[in-house]
């Protein structure tokens, strides 16, 4: 008996454990899209002014000298 105790009780701590875990990572992808998001506008407002600023093509949209 003791031993089927011993693994309810581990099996019951994994299981919040790994609910908890899911909490943690539900919120960090909640928390990622948001920042995509805004690095998303921070890019494009960042090309608008420099394309105001010289008429040129925006840096971001370049690709680098190596490719």
């Amino acid at each position: 008996m003791a031993d089927s105790t011993h693994l309810e009780e581990q099996i019951a701590h994994l299981t919040r454990t790994v609910e908890e875990l899911s909490d943690i990572v539900a919120r960090q992808e909640t928390e990622l899209a948001l920042a995509q998001r805004r690095l998303a506008m921070l890019m494009e407002r960042e090309a608008g002014r420099e394309m105001d600023a010289g008429g040129t093509v925006p840096l971001a949209d370049q690709k680098p000298p190596h490719w």
